[in-house]
């Protein structure tokens, strides 16, 4: 059974589509990943974000190498129908850089700072 996310979802060219990720308790901007079809049906399935990686040609699920899950909330789509957004609880960090949001950079007049610490080693989840 097809759902109507899922039909109303417009696609790219390349049959992927933005998805904005979201801590549904502070409204804090976590991470932007792709998804195509078959990634959105899962996380849909299972209520657990799983996402395309664009550099490994592959389908990725949060938190399988880390344990940095990512349990859905609730899932929205934009006015144009060509980017989600998916309201999550997040375990530990979203950003494989070892922050808990990919945004934790922020321009400052001399260049760039850093919001927050880190919540995990990289180098020690990623060995």
């Amino acid at each position: 059974m097809s759902d109507p996310l899922l039909d109303a979802a417009d696609f790219t060219d390349d049959d992927l589509i933005p998805a904005i990720v979201q801590d549904a308790e502070t409204d804090q901007v976590l991470m932007m990943a792709y998804m195509t079809a078959e990634t959105l049906q899962e996380t849909l399935d299972t209520g657990r974000m799983v996402y395309w990686s664009r550099s490994r040609q592959e389908r990725w699920v949060k938190g399988q190498t880390s344990g940095h899950t990512q349990t859905v909330e609730e899932a929205r789509l934009d006015c144009d129908g060509d980017t989600l957004l998916f309201r999550v609880h997040q375990e530990g960090g979203a950003c494989h850089t070892g922050f808990r949001s990919c945004f934790h950079r922020r321009a400052a007049d001399d260049g760039w700072t850093t919001d927050g610490e880190k919540v995990f080693d990289p180098d020690a989840v990623y060995e």
